[in-house]
């Protein structure tokens, strides 16, 4: 079991490690430069978004996920955020066109960035980790059904709150006084 994690990590690892980094400053200048940031992932994707979200909401951003009851409109100058692992999701897709149709920028994470999806962002961070789309024909990660990807996605977006950070001027106090005091 514990070669089963330290497997899984360095696979984590080697996916940090092929990251555009100039992919991930852009990533985070667009999110720190954008009004209203609305964000979506399906499934456990959608888990990691929402960490992500909560964490932009401790930098002091408007963040809210897709779906919740405050969701605001997105026009101009607002953000999309979005990831779809495999490339194509048709909700994913969906609401890429309505928030393009609303004069958003659209922040695109993917595995996969040659399929039509992508075509429809403004900006892609590709995160190339295995998915739950390519765990069945070329199996390579110790992780079960895209899970590879799923934690990239957390580590990575950790990291990028840290850049995120220094770009708005937060320190770990003001992002604690945004935590909520209701657990």
């Amino acid at each position: 079991m514990k070669d089963s994690y330290l497997n899984a990590c360095a696979e984590i690892a080697a996916v940090a490690d092929a990251l555009d980094l100039a992919q991930v400053e852009t990533a985070c200048r667009l999110i720190g430069n954008s009004g209203k940031i609305v964000l979506f992932g399906c499934g456990r994707e959608g888990l990691q978004v929402q960490g992500l979200a909560m964490r932009l909401h401790h930098l002091g951003l408007d963040a809210t996920m897709q779906g919740a009851m405050n969701t605001p409109p997105l026009g101009p100058g607002d953000l999309f955020l979005t990831s779809a692992g495999p490339g194509e999701l048709s909700t994913v897709t969906a609401l890429m066109q309505t928030a393009k149709g609303a004069g958003a920028d659209i922040l695109f994470l993917t595995a996969r960035p040659d399929t039509p999806s992508a075509a429809l962002a403004d900006h892609i961070l590709s995160v190339p980790a295995q998915t739950m789309a390519t765990d069945r024909s070329a199996p390579s990660s110790t992780l079960p059904m895209g899970s590879l990807y799923e934690g990239a996605l957390f580590v990575l977006f950790e990291v990028m709150v840290r850049r995120l950070a220094v770009l708005l001027a937060e320190t770990p106090e003001t992002m604690r006084a945004r935590h909520t005091n209701m657990e």
